[in-house]
C-alpha cells in the first residue's frame, strides 16, 4: 500500500465534491448539502481562494481529504488553522489515513508558525472522537459552538 498526501489541484473538484456528499450522508444530513464543483473550485483555485485541501490517495486512488481554511488567535496574535472536514471514504478507513492528514496538517502548522490547529466533532462520532483523544486534542468543553444561517442571517444582516 503507497499513501500520498498533497494538496488539491485544479481537477479534484469533482472526487472533493463526491467525499463532501460521502459525508453529508454519513453525518445523517445529504439534504443540507448543495455544493457544486464550481463552488469548490472557487473556494480553492480561484482568484481569492479561502480555504485549502489535502487528498489522501491509496495506490493512486483518492481515498481522503482534509478541507480547511486559516484562522487568527487574538490572543497568539498568528494564524492558525480550522479544519472544516476531515473524511476517510469507507473502504479506506481503519488504515491511518485520517491520522497522516492530522499529522499533515499539524506540519502545515509547525512550517508556517500558525500556533493552533482545531475542528469540532459530533458528540456521537465515537471512532473520531477517540483519534483526536489519541493524537493530543481536547475537548474545548468550556466553549459552546453558535452559527446563523439561513433566513436568520439574512435577518440579522438586515437589522439595525
Amino acid at each position: 500500500m503507497t499513501v500520498q498526501i498533497r494538496p488539491a489541484v485544479p481537477g479534484d473538484e469533482a472526487e472533493i465534491v463526491a467525499m463532501i456528499q460521502e459525508l453529508a450522508e454519513f453525518e445523517r444530513a445529504p439534504e443540507e448539502c448543495t455544493v457544486v464543483e464550481s463552488q469548490i473550485a472557487a473556494a480553492l483555485f480561484g482568484a481569492d481562494p479561502v480555504a485549502s485541501c489535502f487528498i489522501a490517495e491509496e495506490d493512486g486512488q483518492v481515498a481522503a481529504m482534509a478541507l480547511w481554511f486559516r484562522n487568527f488567535s487574538t490572543w497568539d496574535g498568528v494564524a492558525g488553522i480550522h479544519l472544516e472536514d476531515l473524511f476517510v471514504r469507507e473502504a479506506f478507513r481503519r488504515k491511518g489515513l485520517a491520522r497522516t492528514l492530522l499529522a499533515a496538517l499539524a506540519r502545515e502548522c509547525v512550517e508556517k508558525g500558525y500556533s493552533r490547529l482545531s475542528w469540532a466533532v459530533l458528540d456521537w462520532n465515537v471512532n473520531a472522537i477517540a483519534l483526536y483523544d489519541a493524537v493530543g486534542g481536547r475537548p474545548m468543553s468550556e466553549w459552546i459552538t453558535y452559527r446563523v444561517s439561513g433566513p436568520e442571517l439574512s435577518a440579522l444582516a438586515e437589522s439595525s
